[in-house]
């Protein structure tokens, strides 16, 4: 295993640049080393690459994160993707968007939006598209530049704001309380005790 330390490097291959933010800050919490990280070009071109993907944990290992989005469920999706996980493959599914790992640390991401925690909502893996409702809890910020930043114009045809990445990036990488989320979020509860694994 691929080791700096004693501390395990973890490559791996997310969605997007918030994914990519969320992988390093998982990893850091269960004291393994982010790796380098690939893909990042969208669900359809993880599908594409699993395969490699998965070679390549036959030797060290990987951490893959996927949103469920509307598949039917997480085990079903999973086998579809990756029926034989080689030993070093952590194949996660977010439920239903990797935005719900963070809707789910409630006080944290209401401070850093400026938004009251009455809005938050109590179950973000219930949620049927936590990215919009991310961009709605936004509108509500008491921030312009919260505002501005995640929510998109009329005009701009977009789902979400031009700061949308780079703000919950930041979010990921300095205020998320993984723990409080873990509490709230059953799909983060499972993917952060399967990476304990990696540190025992």
């Amino acid at each position: 295993m691929n080791t700096t330390f004693n501390k395990p490097v973890v490559s791996g291959a997310v969605e997007g640049s918030v994914d990519e933010a969320v992988f390093s800050a998982l990893l850091k919490h269960v004291d393994a080393l982010p790796g380098l990280v690939y893909g990042k070009k969208g669900k359809s071109h993880l599908r594409e690459k699993i395969t490699g993907y998965n070679n390549a944990a036959r030797l060290s290992p990987w951490l893959v994160i996927v949103d469920l989005n509307h598949e039917e469920c997480a085990p079903s999706m999973r086998a579809s993707w990756l029926p034989s996980p080689a030993p070093h493959m952590f194949f996660r599914i977010a439920v239903r968007e990797i935005e719900a790992w963070l809707l789910a640390d409630r006080q944290s991401l209401a401070r850093f939006l400026a938004v009251p925690l009455t809005k938050m909502p109590a179950n973000p893996d219930g949620l049927d598209d936590p990215k919009r409702a991310l961009v709605d809890l936004s509108r509500f910020s008491r921030r312009r530049d919260i505002r501005e930043g995640m929510v998109p114009t009329v005009s701009s045809h977009r789902e979400v704001g031009p700061l949308y990445d780079s703000s919950l990036s930041e979010f990921a990488e300095t205020k998320w309380n993984l723990d409080a989320a873990a509490d709230v979020s059953d799909s983060l509860a499972r993917c952060i005790a399967s990476l304990r694994a990696l540190t025992g």
